[in-house]
């Protein structure tokens, strides 16, 4: 490979003459030519040629001096020394001041060409050697550009199959279209009715993106919508520089994402990228429209579930099982409880009387009585039972004071009744009784039939209590007394042997309860 530039520096005429014509000249080589080393300096200064061939012996400045000069001034040229024969010490000696080879004067035009492209190939070794460095580190450069640009839409995507909600998500994908394209800011903005509607933005001296909610009045982001093409504009001085890209969904165009810059434009590479992000926009808004209306769906299934199921099941029951449907499995919990039955009296030979309708209506009446009363003291409507109802106090929920809501639910349903016995006039009444113990509390019956129910000592009590109590009357035991005894006026009726129960219970009529 020829084409270097030599530079020959040499005092005697005949001597460059001859090497310029025919050394360098027929071997494609550009000469230069200095007469001593002040010249040559100058010339290395102004060209900086590739090679030298530097006489040892010149005046003014001799070889070696001119080789000190270069080492000060930084120069890192290589250099053929042309001396004498009987001088090769001096060729030793100048070798530390750069000096790479040497040739010995007269010297023919093969011996030249032979040290010279010896040289010369070391140079062109080092050369490629720095160019291919040069191009390994643009292109290691352009990689980690590219691995950037990776991470940031690996980012993304992982965001969007997350399914986060979409206040959180606009922000991220406008924050990595600044980013992927150098901008100063960056808009999302979806259409809505015919109207661009920003939904996440971010302006020059923000950290971050932010959600957004106003009327965008952007006639570049605009042409977007209408034509369905990415737009591009490279500005100049203070104008600024922006590309936008639709936002597609099933073939409609949904939103546009835009990047603004004003010292700068953008590269078609970024437009693209900032395609790309306008496909994980798309899916983002997909997938939250999506979700949305399963909540939808959700919640009014949950709705329609809780209207058929609080016809049969607790509301308080419903509540937790569409909370957390794991709870609706056999089994249940030990736990403090409070049972009421209430029972109507005078049922059976009411209904002889009268045609079933009017026996339904009737039910319908007391027993939506009872129900709203129990429930208004917060209780649990466990079961019906024909003409009564089973009640439970402090389950499935909480009730700190279980025993005594569950004694003012009786005395206000007693009084409720005789209200609507006398509105009716049929002189009905109930008759209820009233426990507090422990009990087992959940789901009991089989895999295809199960109900919330209390299973116990407590439960039998409190249906003994009832079923022993006349009409009006409510009938608690010792045990419930004792919890509230500075709260209540009661009566003491005796001791009652509870069927299939050995111990049996000290019983009173519940008179009065103090409201707390």
């Amino acid at each position: 490979m020829a084409g270097e530039r030599i530079l020959v520096v040499d005092d005697g005429q005949e001597n460059r003459d001859f090497i310029v014509e025919y050394v360098l000249q027929p071997y494609g080589y550009e000469a230069l030519t200095a007469r001593d080393g002040s010249e040559g300096l100058k010339l290395i200064a102004e060209h900086k040629p590739d090679m030298i061939l530097l006489d040892y012996q010149m005046p003014r400045m001799n070889g070696v001096e001119m080789l000190q000069h270069m080492q000060e001034m930084g120069y890192n040229i290589p250099v053929i020394l042309m001396t004498f024969y009987g001088s090769e010490e001096v060729a030793v000696e100048v070798y530390r001041l750069g000096v790479q080879d040497y040739i010995a004067k007269p010297f023919t035009v093969e011996e030249m060409i032979v040290a010279i492209e010896r040289t010369l190939s070391n140079v062109r070794l080092i050369r490629e050697k720095d160019a291919l460095t040069e191009r390994l580190i643009a292109a290691n450069r352009e990689l980690q550009s590219r691995l950037q640009e990776l991470n940031v839409l690996h980012s993304v995507g992982k965001s969007v199959t997350a399914l986060m909600s979409i206040e959180e998500l606009l922000p991220r994908i406008v924050d990595a279209a600044v980013r992927l394209t150098g901008a100063d800011e960056g808009y999302l903005h979806i259409v809505v009715q015919n109207h661009l509607l920003c939904q996440a933005m971010k302006r020059g001296g923000q950290q971050r993106a932010e959600p957004a909610n106003f009327e965008a009045n952007d006639a570049a982001a605009m042409r977007v919508v209408q034509h369905g093409q990415p737009v591009l504009r490279s500005g100049s001085g203070n104008e600024l520089s922006f590309a936008y890209a639709p936002l597609v969904l099933r073939d409609e165009i949904i939103g546009v994402l835009g990047v603004r810059a004003r010292q700068r434009g953008f590269s078609k590479h970024q437009t693209a990228l900032l395609s790309t992000l306008t496909d994980y926009a798309a899916i983002a808004i997909q997938n939250s429209r999506a979700v949305e209306q399963l909540r939808q769906q959700k919640e009014n299934e949950k709705g329609r579930i809780r209207t058929l199921f609080q016809r049969f099941v607790p509301p308080q029951v419903v509540d937790q099982i569409l909370e957390n449907p794991d709870l609706l499995r056999l089994g249940g919990n030990r736990r403090e409880i409070t049972i009421l039955f209430t029972d109507i009296r005078g049922y059976t030979a009411y209904s002889e009387k009268l045609p079933p309708e009017r026996v339904v209506e009737m039910l319908n009446d007391y027993l939506s009585l009872a129900a709203n009363t129990i429930m208004s003291y917060g209780g649990t409507l466990d079961k019906y039972m024909g003409d009564g109802i089973m009640a439970i106090f402090n389950a499935p929920n909480e009730l700190p004071d279980h025993v005594q809501s569950a004694l003012e639910a009786a005395l206000t349903l007693q009084h409720a009744t005789r209200q609507l016995a006398g509105q009716r006039g049929d002189g009905l009444s109930f008759s209820t009784g009233i426990h507090s113990g422990e009990a087992v509390v959940g789901y009991i019956g089989t895999d295809v039939a199960m109900n919330y129910t209390a299973v116990g000592d407590a439960v039998n009590v409190a249906k003994r209590l009832q079923e022993a109590a006349r009409p009006g009357q409510i009938l608690i035991e010792e045990h419930t007394v004792a919890r509230v005894s500075d709260q209540v006026q009661v009566q003491a009726l005796g001791e009652l042997k509870v069927k299939g129960r050995q111990q049996t219970a000290i019983v009173y009529e519940l008179l009065n309860v103090q409201v707390s």
